[in-house]
């Protein structure tokens, strides 16, 4: 079975970034919660320019560790 092909790949990854409001809206934040995970590094992120994309696993893996947190509290 053929590999997809590279420019598949980069648009694939490319819907796994969110923007700060796409992340707001998915555990209803508000901004300044999301910039405080930012900055504390509890929620990975990357700058492309002057965007700042946050992957979606990062969200996906940030919850799954509070999930674990307050199971273990």
């Amino acid at each position: 079975m053929a590999s997809p092909p590279l420019a598949a790949l980069h648009a694939e990854a490319a819907l796994d970034l969110l923007t700060v409001p796409q992340v707001m809206a998915r555990p209803q934040l508000g901004r300044s919660a999301v910039y405080d995970l930012l900055r504390t590094q509890q929620l990975a992120s990357i700058t492309l320019g002057r965007a700042r994309r946050i992957p979606a696993h990062a969200l996906t893996d940030f919850i799954r560790t509070r999930l674990d947190q307050e199971a273990a509290a």
